[in-house]
């Protein structure tokens, strides 16, 4: 399943590792969309719980899955 998640705020580049396999991308509009492949949807809310826990802003969650627009 790939993703990208849109968070309020740019994260320094050392928060990388707390988010892996995702990569950090930062834009200069004061967001950061973190975008790549999870395994599955378990793994995704990992991540939701993460930036939860983290107190950080949820602004949106686009999947992407190429086998599931096939259909």
């Amino acid at each position: 399943m790939r993703c990208s998640i849109t968070i309020k705020g740019e994260l320094d580049p050392s928060w990388q590792e707390w988010f892996e396999p995702l990569t950090l991308l930062i834009e200069t509009s004061g967001r950061t969309v973190l975008h790549g492949s999870l395994p599955d949807q378990a793994a995704l809310y990992r991540v939701l719980l993460k930036i939860q826990s983290l107190g950080l802003v949820l602004l949106s969650l686009e999947e992407n899955d190429d086998y599931a627009s096939g259909l």
